[in-house]
């Protein structure tokens, strides 16, 4: 099958292509940039392909089954939508989009024309993830009853000024970046329970004096532009109530705080699980009298190379996946909520 990568960044470079090129029932045809040289290094570097600058080329190409869209996140929807409408499968990178409205024209154009729509929330292919999905269905944890995330960091605000921190660009900053994933695996492993009511702050600081931001290292650092835009939030606090679980929310792409902090508490009346994102969790229990607790060891495969493969098969089968943008727009309401939320300050109610 014949797919296109369009938008030849990070995250093609380092995820979508390598498992393209690893899957025997997958050729990429076209690498799609508006900047050539990124399409042209790419074709060069995998030696396959043609190195276009127009989406439209791509989508007006019948042997072409599906794309991967690896745009900043201002392109998704628009180049999402076309792709559909001229009868082609897609993967779109996460978030979904900047704004929930542009997120659910997306899941209307996917209803209207049945074409799938994943989106890149790969962690729902991640083995440890689904061992936990796996505990908590099995009930080792019990009843769920709250879930707390903490993504937060000292100072690594990426690329300054550039992509990353202007919301007309991006939709948002910590919460949409980092918050996008650690929201959806709470959803996914909870069975994307109903959000209810969301309260939260999302907060614009540390960042907005950029030529006075002092930091170590950061990503994107290719991106910066200090006569840029820095109007998205470097922190955010929330608490959401859903049919499931409570929510507790703190994330921070920078904090005064040197510590770095990436996990997930989910704490049951049996038994609670603390993830460490990207790696191993721990479970937590009693038996009998005694107190236990154990870090399973698991053979784990690349998580990318998971979803990739997912979405071949998904091309060729039509089987739907836990990442269709059917049940990932919820990730996407609760975000819109919390900053919703934050600009006017009080708690919002969703639909009941």
């Amino acid at each position: 099958m014949k797919v296109a990568i369009i938008g030849c960044g990070t995250i093609a470079n380092s995820a979508h292509i390598p498992a393209y090129m690893d899957n025997p029932d997958a050729e990429i045809k076209y690498f799609c940039d508006v900047i050539p040289e990124k399409a042209l290094s790419c074709a060069e570097k995998y030696g396959c392909g043609k190195a276009v600058t127009d989406y439209r080329e791509v989508l007006a190409d019948p042997e072409v089954a599906a794309v991967s869209v690896c745009t900043p996140n201002n392109m998704h929807a628009e180049i999402s939508i076309a792709a559909m409408r001229a009868g082609k499968d897609v993967l779109c990178e996460k978030p979904a989009a900047r704004t929930l409205a542009e997120a659910c024209e997306m899941l209307k154009v996917h209803n209207e024309t049945g074409r799938i729509l994943n989106i890149g929330v790969v962690n729902r292919f991640n083995d440890n993830v689904n061992l936990i999905k796996k505990f908590i269905d099995d009930g080792k944890l019990g009843r769920i009853y709250h879930v707390y995330m903490s993504f937060r960091s000292h100072r690594s605000i990426p690329g300054l000024g550039g992509a990353f921190t202007t919301k007309a660009i991006a939709g948002g900053g910590a919460l949409i970046d980092w918050g996008v994933h650690f929201l959806d695996i709470v959803m996914y492993c909870c069975s994307d329970p109903k959000p209810l009511t969301v309260s939260g702050e999302a907060f614009c600081e540390l960042g907005k004096d950029m030529p006075s931001y002092v930091y170590t290292s950061m990503w994107a650092e290719d991106t910066k532009n200090l006569n840029g835009t820095y109007d998205v939030d470097d922190s955010v606090a929330a608490f959401i109530r859903t049919s499931g679980p409570s929510i507790t929310v703190h994330g921070a792409w920078a904090q005064n705080i040197g510590e770095n902090e990436m996990y997930i508490d989910f704490m049951g009346d049996k038994g609670g699980i603390r993830l460490s994102y990207g790696k191993t969790f721990k479970y937590y229990t009693t038996e009998g009298e005694s107190l236990i607790s154990y870090t399973p060891e698991i053979k784990t495969r690349n998580h990318f190379k998971n979803e990739i493969n997912a979405f071949v098969k998904d091309v060729q089968t039509r089987e739907k996946l836990p990442s269709s943008i059917e049940t990932v727009i919820l990730t996407q309401q609760i975000m819109q909520a919390i900053y919703d939320s934050s600009d006017t300050h009080r708690e919002i109610t969703l639909a009941q």
